[in-house]
């Protein structure tokens, strides 16, 4: 059982890590949506399109045995590259619709003010309306994390230590898989429950 919940940390480590470099691909993304060049914005679309119309787990096999393959260059990545990698080009998908939807709920009177004082694109998103649409959208980002904390499962397909993969070796020891795979369900929904109550908390704020 120790065995298991010590997985714990590996899954947050995926998911933390995930999140952060998510995070940053996904204003990218936002601001090559809200680019005037059209093949910029073009890119951005295509990109959600694809990453949100395709199986994660597809997703994940592809970064980690095709894309060594298609380069020529087997065994490229380690686990921990490839599941970051994946989880962080996937969740960036979500959260930059997320950052898109915040900024849509600003007043519109917002940017026409910024732009009749003449105040730069870059000085107009990060210092003015960034950090409105980050207290908008907090609960849903914190939901985004409940999510990639559930996906991150998919790590043990291809070997990654987390939970699901110390509960799969457990159980083909004891030959069992009832005990290992409940106490497994139980990490994941212990961590969802305080992630929950943070929504929650942040609600009430």
């Amino acid at each position: 059982m120790l065995y298991i919940i010590q997985g714990v940390g590996v899954t947050l480590q995926y998911t933390l890590v995930s999140l952060v470099l998510g995070s940053l691909l996904a204003i990218l993304l936002v601001g090559a949506r809200l680019s005037p060049y059209r093949w910029l914005k073009g890119l951005a679309i295509g990109y959600v399109s694809v990453f949100r119309g395709t199986p994660l787990l597809v997703q994940l096999m592809v970064v980690h045995y095709g894309v060594p393959i298609m380069l020529n260059t087997q065994n490229a990545h380690s686990v921990f590259v490839s599941g970051v990698l994946t989880f962080s080009l996937n969740s960036a998908a979500y959260l930059s619709e997320i950052i898109r939807a915040g900024l849509d709920s600003i007043p519109r009177g917002q940017y026409e003010a910024c732009l009749v004082l003449g105040v730069g694109p870059w000085d107009r998103f990060f210092d003015i309306l960034f950090p409105q649409a980050i207290r908008n959208i907090l609960p849903s980002l914190i939901n985004e994390m409940i999510d990639l904390i559930k996906e991150s499962a998919l790590i043990s397909v291809i070997g990654g230590a987390d939970i699901m993969r110390r509960s799969r070796d457990i159980a083909a020891e004891q030959a069992t898989y009832f005990g290992p795979l409940l106490v497994a369900a139980g990490c994941y929904y212990v961590l969802v429950l305080l992630l929950t109550a943070l929504v929650r908390f942040v609600k009430r704020a």
